[in-house]
C-alpha cells in the first residue's frame, strides 16, 4: 500500500508461514519503528467502526504527528477509530515530536506536553517497575533527538523519563483506556534509534505496557561441553547468569576434572558425564551445545528429540544435509533452534553493518576477510581436520556469516585453494582461501592464513559510493614491576575491534576520508536475543535457515579444497 499523509500505520499480526513486511513499506517507516517490521505494517487511514468492526489480528496502531501532512489536531473520525481500537484491546502509540503534539489526547491520556527540548544528546530512562517491557533493556539508552516531556497527572505512567537539570521528565506515558493503553512519546519519529531503543518501542506497541503483574519467568540453562576458566562452557554459564530471565542449572562433559571445574566456578549447578541425563533434567530449558563441531549434529539431535531448545557452537554442523535435519528436528518439536554467531555483536561488525545498511558505501559488490598471521597454529582439536571439520570451519563459519550478512545475495557457487607447507603437526591447512561467486557478478572472498607474516586488513569492502577498510591491532600490556622486572603479554589479535575508515568519493574534490566509531560493547547479545525470543516473542538473530547457508557454503568450499581449487556449485 502507498505511504498517505496521513502519519498512521496499523499494525496486524503475520499470518503463519508469511514473509516480512515489503521492502516497498519498509522504506516508509520511519526509522524509529524499525523493530516492527516482523509484523504485517499497513500504512494508511485505519477504517472508522465501532469496537466490534475492530478487526481481531490488529495489535496495534501507531500516530506519527512528524509525518502527517501540516500541524492539524487528529480527527473527529480518527479520535473514533482511535477510541473503537482502544477499547477492543488494541494499543495505540502516538508519535509527538516539538511542535507536533495532539491536544485531544491530553483528556484522554490524563497528560500533557509541558515541555519541548532541541535536538540534543538525552539519556532515557525506561521505568524499572513495568515489568516484562524493560526486561533486558539497559537503564539508560542514549539517543540524539528533540524531545517533548510531559505532566502533570495522577494516572498516566511514566513509562520512560529523561533527566534534565536533575530533573526526572516524563518522555513516553501510558494510560489504559478500555481494554487496550494509549501511549504517547514526545520523540521525533525521524531519530536514529539504538537497537535497545528499537525493541523498547516495539514491546510498548506490542506488550501490555501496564500488565505490572507479569510473572517473571526464569529459563533453565543448560551447557554441554564445559570448557573452564574462561573456555566456552564457562563463557556461557557466566552469559546464563549474567541475563535476566536465564539461570546456568547444569554442565555436562565426560572429563571429571571439568566437572569438578564447574562446580567450583558454579557452584549451585548439577554436573554430568553425558548428555542424555541433560535430557531428561526438568530443570533445563535450553541445552547450549559447546563441544568440538563433528559432535554438534548427534548431540544436538538428541537434545531437540528430548524437546530441548538449543543452541549451538559455531560451526552450526559440517554438513548442509545435518544442518537441515537439525531445523527440521526443532520444527517438529516445536522448540528454538539457533547457532552461537556471538561475533555479530561485535563491535567492529555491527559498525562496519551500520555503515552498509546506511547506505555509505552505495551498493556493495566486494568483500574481503581475512583472519591470522604467521605463527604456529594452536595444537588443540580446533587444528584437527577429523575433529574441526577442516581449516574453513573455525573463524570461517565467522566471517562467512559476516559476508551474507552484508551482502544478503546468495552466491551460485564456490571455490577454495588451500596449501599446506609449514605446520606439521596439525592435520588443518595452513591457509585457506574461499571465493564466493555470484550471479549479478558480485564478489566476496574469506582468506584465513597461519604463514602470513603481514596481517591483510580484517574488513576490505567496496561499494558504488565508497571503500571502507578495517584494520587489525596488536594487543599487548606491558609492565614494570619488583621483583620480575618487565613483563610482557600479547593477546590474539582478532580478539580487539579493528580500526576502520571510510573513503567517499564526493565529486571533483575527490576522496572524503573519515574513522568510523564504534558502538558500545554487547557482550552477552546473542544469549539477551535468545532470552528474548522464548520469554517474549522476539525474532531470532541467529536464524537456523540463514546458518543453514553458511554451511552450505563451508562444505563446499571444502570439497573444493579437496579437489584443487574446483568451482563447485551451489544448489
Amino acid at each position: 500500500m502507498e505511504k498517505t499523509e496521513d502519519g498512521m500505520l496499523t499494525i496486524k499480526r503475520q499470518p503463519v508461514g508469511s514473509v516480512n513486511v515489503s521492502g516497498s513499506v519498509r522504506t516508509a517507516i520511519p526509522r524509529l519503528l524499525g523493530g516492527l517490521e516482523r509484523f504485517d505494517l499497513i500504512l494508511g487511514s485505519f477504517p472508522d467502526g465501532g469496537s466490534d468492526a475492530v478487526s481481531s489480528d490488529i495489535i496495534a496502531i501507531v500516530v506519527d504527528f512528524g509525518s502527517r501532512s501540516d500541524a492539524c489536531d487528529l480527527t473527529d473520525s480518527e479520535m473514533d477509530s482511535i477510541c473503537s481500537s482502544l477499547k477492543a484491546g488494541v494499543n495505540v502509540l502516538v508519535l509527538e515530536p516539538p511542535g507536533r503534539t495532539s491536544v485531544r489526547l491530553d483528556q484522554l491520556s490524563n497528560a500533557s506536553v509541558t515541555n519541548t527540548f532541541p535536538t540534543s544528546e538525552w539519556f532515557l530512562k525506561p521505568n524499572r517497575s513495568i515489568g516484562q517491557v524493560i526486561d533486558r533493556i539497559p537503564s539508560e539508552i542514549a539517543v540524539e533527538s528533540a524531545l517533548s516531556t510531559y505532566g502533570p497527572g495522577k494516572d498516566f505512567v511514566a513509562v520512560v523519563e529523561v533527566n534534565i537539570g536533575l530533573r526526572n521528565l516524563p518522555v513516553v506515558v501510558a494510560t489504559k483506556v478500555g481494554k487496550g493503553n494509549l501511549i504517547r512519546a514526545g520523540l521525533d519519529s525521524r531519530t536514529r534509534p539504538t537497537d535497545h531503543l528499537s525493541r523498547l518501542i516495539s514491546r510498548m506497541v506490542t506488550l501490555p505496557v501496564l500488565n505490572y503483574q507479569t510473572a517473571k519467568k526464569t529459563l533453565g540453562v543448560g551447557v554441554v561441553g564445559y570448557g573452564p576458566f574462561g573456555g566456552m562452557g564457562h563463557f556461557h554459564g557466566a552469559a546464563a547468569q549474567a541475563t535476566d530471565g536465564l539461570r546456568f542449572v547444569a554442565a555436562v562433559d565426560p572429563d571429571p576434572n571439568r566437572r569438578k571445574a564447574a562446580e567450583s566456578e558454579f557452584p549451585w549447578i548439577r554436573t554430568y558425564a553425558d548428555a542424555t541425563d541433560l535430557a531428561v533434567d526438568d530443570e533445563v530449558d535450553i541445552a547450549i551445545v559447546a563441544t568440538p563441531p563433528t559432535s554438534h549434529f548427534s548431540i544436538a539431535m538428541s537434545l531437540l528429540g528430548a524437546s530441548k531448545h538449543v543452541a549451538v557452537e559455531k560451526p552450526m554442523a559440517i554438513t548442509a544435509s545435518e544442518a537441515n535435519q537439525m531445523i527440521e528436528a526443532a520444527r517438529a518439536s516445536g522448540v528454538a533452534l539457533t547457532v552461537n554467531q556471538n561475533r555479530r555483536w561485535d563491535q567492529d561488525f555491527r559498525a562496519v553493518k551500520r555503515a552498509v545498511d546506511g547506505g555509505r558505501l552505495g551498493d556493495v559488490f566486494n568483500i574481503e576477510t581475512f583472519v591470522g598471521g604467521f605463527e604456529h597454529p594452536c595444537r588443540a582439536w580446533h587444528s584437527d581436520e577429523t575433529v574441526s571439520g577442516g581449516a574453513a570451519y573455525d573463524w570461517g563459519a565467522h566471517h562467512i556469516d559476516w559476508i551474507l550478512q552484508l551482502m544478503p545475495e546468495l552466491p551460485t557457487a564456490v571455490s577454495a585453494h588451500g596449501h599446506k607447507r609449514v605446520w606439521n603437526d596439525v592435520t588443518n591447512l595452513d591457509q585457506i582461501r574461499l571465493r564466493l561467486h555470484y550471479a549479478s557478478g558480485k564478489e566476496a572472498e574469506f582468506f584465513q592464513s597461519d604463514i602470513a607474516g603481514f596481517r591483510k586488513p580484517k574488513f576490505f569492502i567496496q561499494g558504488t559510493r565508497g571503500t571502507l577498510t578495517g584494520n587489525y591491532r596488536t594487543i599487548r600490556t606491558e609492565i614494570v614491576t619488583a621483583p620480575l622486572g618487565y613483563l610482557a603479554e600479547s593477546y590474539h589479535h582478532a580478539e580487539a575491534p579493528a580500526q576502520l575508515k571510510l573513503a567517499r568519493y564526493v565529486g571533483p574534490d575527490g576522496l572524503e576520508v573519515s574513522e568510523i566509531p564504534l558502538p558500545p560493547p554487547d557482550k552477552f547479545g546473542f544469549h539477551r536475543n535468545l532470552a528474548d525470543h522464548l520469554l517474549l516473542g522476539e525474532p531470532l538473530e541467529v536464524r537456523p535457515d540463514a546458518v543453514f547457508h553458511v554451511i552450505r557454503i563451508l562444505e563446499a568450499a571444502h570439497l573444493s579444497s579437496k579437489s584443487g581449487g574446483t568451482v563447485v556449485e551451489l544448489a
